[in-house]
């Protein structure tokens, strides 16, 4: 694996700076070994301070740039970024525990299609269009923080990046201190394709240093975070007295509601591989699969063998199915949540506490199916963010789309069903993603929730518009 070549420095104004005095360091941990990789720097408010001054001062040249120049400027990072792909695979590989060829499928994959759809977006949004005698132009917000998670650094990275430069924006962003690697060799793709010193500058740190001094910096013009329902209102809270806009993609506690038309044992085997891929560790699985009554039985057995026959171990193993958790304090917290379904008296079908047999070491949890789940249990409310599924029998589709609601989120829903039934079901899902019979991932849909799951609306031309100001020149006249 290459390693990043500055893990202790940031990006700042094009080059690679040691952090302001007095900076912690942060080791980096293999969690499927349990061993530091390497070390990263924290930063303070001071590096804040100087990534956004850089940034500030890049914005009126770089939002003077045609849009032919920035889309020109995309396509470079897209071919460096391609050039860069097992070094990207290996790194989220070796920072998160995703197993490798699902590093390189799902990962670096993400990565890929969200700047081949920016690049196609830019070239056909409406910059600028007429009203009658009113102009309409579309130019970049300005400076925009961008706070991006562990659980998918590629797919969260790139789909705020390759928006903010095709918008016009310059921006300070800030990978998670738990998987950096991956954003440091972002960085170092972006300075290979050209990117003008300041336009994107990296400062690595903690949410409650970095984080916050971001969201608070008066000299910052958007927010776009994705990251736990808490951690948003806290991004919001520090955002609100400079009154910036606040793009936000956070938790999900997401419906799969199997209709009595589907086939059976494919929509369960279906519903548990997307609760369980990436470790369970995606803020839209489908956590609650409701089923019929009279199927409920079958469709227990159906998802326990289903996740019974995940292969947990080697991330670096490329017949891996599920590698470890995130980090130690994730898999305490799903072997907490694990335990509180026993306790409240949900049935254990698969998997349960501690980790796979075989297994001694490394933050591997057990793909963990539960069933006779009432909607009120504590694993049927909260974001687990790990691979435990609660299966739930419902009387009557009514039934089932009253409990889907009744959550506190709204990122994704998920029916599988006769195509006419699936349709009318999905159109009474609260969500801002509904996914009908297991489609094909589309980059150019709008992603993002209802309710506590977010604002604001991600991939393509629909972050394009987040990170655009919209100016009315009225009295224009005709073209």
């Amino acid at each position: 694996m290459t390693l990043p070549q500055h893990p202790s420095q940031f990006y700042i104004g094009g080059a690679w700076v040691d952090p302001a005095p007095g900076a912690q360091t942060l080791a980096v941990e293999n969690p499927a070994t349990e061993e530091t990789v390497t070390h990263i720097a924290c930063g303070t408010s001071a590096d804040v301070d100087r990534a956004t001054g850089a940034a500030r001062d890049a914005w009126p040249a770089f939002m003077a740039t045609p849009v032919a120049e920035r889309i020109a400027l995309l396509r470079r990072i897209h071919a460096a970024y391609l050039d860069r792909a097992d070094d990207l695979a290996h790194a989220m590989t070796a920072e998160m525990g995703a197993p490798i060829t699902f590093s390189h499928e799902a990962q670096v994959a993400a990565g890929d299609l969200h700047m081949a759809a920016t690049i196609e977006a830019a070239e056909r949004f409406a910059w600028e269009d007429t009203r009658g005698t009113t102009r309409l132009i579309r130019e970049g917000i300005g400076v925009a923080a961008l706070i991006t998670p562990w659980n998918w650094p590629m797919n969260q990275i790139v789909c705020k990046v390759a928006p903010a430069l095709a918008a016009g924006c310059t921006m300070v962003l800030k990978p998670s201190e738990i998987a950096p690697l991956s954003g440091l060799i972002f960085a170092e793709i972006l300075h290979e394709a050209g990117v003008p010193p300041g336009v994107v500058n990296l400062v690595n740190g903690t949410g409650p240093e970095v984080g916050a001094a971001m969201s608070a910096h008066p000299m910052v013009d958007m927010v776009s975070f994705t990251g736990s329902t808490r951690a948003g209102v806290q991004v919001a809270v520090a955002a609100a007295p400079t009154v910036k806009r606040v793009a936000q993609e956070l938790g999900g506690k997401s419906p799969n509601i199997i209709l009595a038309s589907a086939d059976l044992d494919a929509a369960v085997a279906a519903g548990v591989d997307a609760c369980m891929d990436n470790s369970g560790q995606s803020c839209d699985a489908p956590t609650r699969m409701f089923v019929p009554r009279d199927t409920y039985a079958r469709a227990l057995e159906a998802a326990a063998a289903r996740a019974d026959a995940k292969r947990v171990g080697d991330p670096l193993d490329s017949e891996t199915d599920m590698g470890p958790l995130v980090s130690r304090a994730q898999f305490d917290k799903v072997q907490t949540l694990i335990e509180a379904g026993m306790a409240e008296g949900a049935r254990l079908i698969a998997g349960g506490p501690g980790r796979p047999e075989g297994l001694n070491r490394g933050h591997f949890a057990r793909p963990t199916v539960f069933g006779d789940v009432a909607n009120t249990m504590t694993i049927a409310r909260e974001e687990i963010f790990g691979p435990v599924l609660s299966v739930l029998p419902y009387d009557s589709v009514d039934d089932a789309v009253a409990m889907a609601n009744d959550t506190v989120y709204g990122l994704a829903a998920y029916v599988q069903g006769a195509p006419d039934e699936a349709r009318a079901v999905a159109r009474r899902l609260q969500a801002g993603q509904v996914q009908i019979n297991a489609p094909d991932w589309d980059v150019h849909a709008p992603f993002g929730g209802y309710k506590q799951s977010g604002n604001g609306r991600e991939y393509a031309d629909w972050a394009i518009h987040d990170f655009c100001e919209l100016k009315a020149l009225v009295g224009y006249g005709d073209d």
